[in-house]
């Protein structure tokens, strides 16, 4: 549509401009329109457009949620589920910051789990300091999705329901469907490109990390911009907004950071840089380092390539076989070799202590805080490291279900085996 309307807008300009030129014959000089010769033999049919690479590129304003957000402004919005839904609540926030030049619409979105608030921050952080006056494309921001479950400081809905299993939703049916519709219909549709925030659930901690599916060639294509950034295949459950979005044909990935419940400086700023690294990739902004680059008279340094960022294929829970008090020997992003201990349970009543190993080499990409578990529970998340075409050529390989999917959503209270190993 925003090609159509460009086209439109180039079409009336010209037209505008030939006739102006036809009332300037009596001039003591050729009025001639850039691109167009005085020849007029070789001058092309009046209302032909000229190459693609001379017709001007203009912006038109973006409509969303019933506004306009015209090029080289920000504007902050609110959005609430229609129906009534969500009247006695806080509005969802969105910030539009629609670039002054031409580009691709990136969607942020945050806070579809309540409890995590780190990228709530990324969000926010993001959306109000990226210059619109500088920006090529637009930068669509939702710090908080499930306003809800932020309220509350739950994961879930009212009803406890999982948000991120209904998307796209639908117009009837539970609170979480009517949401999950709103939201996809007013906000993900404008987009195209989106990154949906997530951290560990419940009391977990995951290593900043994209998740992807590596199958669909837009999705693997647009993991490339993050740079130095975990990549992990995993194709996602139904209802995802990440799976939801990909399959309207937007590119779509989720990525992890962190613990719930808190706010971490760290994993919030290696986040927003990876960010910042994706947009320019996009080429929604330059590089702030190129402008940095020695004079064309100075004799370049040859530097290193920067190393590609690392990707886990296989990946897997290693789970505690004993109840007791949890205490880890390891942290977030270490490499460990098999038979390597990560941590140790203890008895508090027998005072016996019990030690979970390793099964395979790896890295810790995520991991439980030091809690009381009970037998069954996912302490461990570990990775193994790949190539990006093994990653790709193994993912795209028939694989049985595997109970490893996202983040675990069983406290260690009430663990069920049956809700499968690791949640989104």
């Amino acid at each position: 549509m925003r090609d159509v309307l460009g086209v439109l807008t180039r079409k009336a300009l010209w037209t505008a401009l030939l006739a102006a030129s036809a009332g300037a014959a009596a001039q003591d000089f050729p009025v001639d329109i850039p691109g167009i010769t005085a020849d007029p033999r070789t001058r092309p049919p009046v209302g032909l457009l000229l190459p693609e690479a001379e017709q001007p590129d203009l912006v038109t304003p973006l409509a969303i949620l019933d506004r306009l957000v015209v090029p080289g402004a920000r504007m902050q919005l609110e959005w609430r589920p229609r129906g009534g839904i969500s009247n006695a609540e806080i509005a969802s926030p969105v910030i539009v910051a629609r670039g002054a030049m031409s580009g691709p619409v990136l969607c942020l979105a945050a806070g579809v789990h309540g409890d995590e608030i780190n990228g709530v921050e990324i969000v926010r952080r993001i959306s109000h300091s990226v210059d619109p006056t500088r920006l090529s494309g637009t930068v669509i921001g939702v710090p908080i999705v499930n306003v809800f479950g932020y309220s509350r400081g739950s994961r879930y809905l009212p009803d406890r329901r999982d948000l991120n299993r209904y998307f796209p939703g639908s117009r009837q049916g539970s609170i979480a469907s009517r949401i999950a519709h709103g939201f996809f219909q007013d906000i993900v549709r404008h987009c195209d490109v989106l990154v949906d925030f997530h951290t560990g659930s419940f009391d977990r901690a995951n290593l900043p990390q994209v998740r992807a599916d590596l199958t669909n060639p837009d999705v693997l294509e647009f993991t490339r911009g993050f740079g130095a950034t975990v990549v992990l295949h995993s194709p996602g459950n139904k209802g995802m907004l990440r799976v939801a979005a990909t399959a309207v044909g937007i590119p779509a990935v989720t990525f992890e950071a962190g613990a719930p419940t808190r706010l971490e400086p760290a994993e919030i700023a290696e986040a927003v840089a990876a960010i910042e690294r994706l947009m320019v990739k996009l080429e929604m902004h330059e590089d702030p380092d190129a402008s940095q680059a020695p004079p064309a008279d100075v004799a370049a340094v040859a530097l290193p390539a920067p190393e590609p960022p690392p990707i886990f294929l296989d990946s897997r829970w290693v789970r505690a076989n004993s109840g007791g008090l949890l205490i880890s020997e390891v942290s977030l992003g270490q490499r460990v070799l098999a038979g390597q201990k990560l941590g140790r349970v203890i008895d508090p009543v027998s005072n016996v202590e019990r030690y979970i190993l390793a099964p395979v080499p790896g890295r810790v990409i995520g991991m439980s805080l030091n809690q009381a578990v009970l037998p069954g529970y996912a302490a461990f998340h570990l990775g193994t490291e790949t190539s990006e075409q093994q990653a790709v050529r193994e993912a795209a390989r028939p694989h049985a279900p595997d109970a490893v999917a996202e983040d675990p959503e069983e406290r260690p209270e009430t663990a069920k085996e049956q809700d499968g190993e690791d949640f989104e």
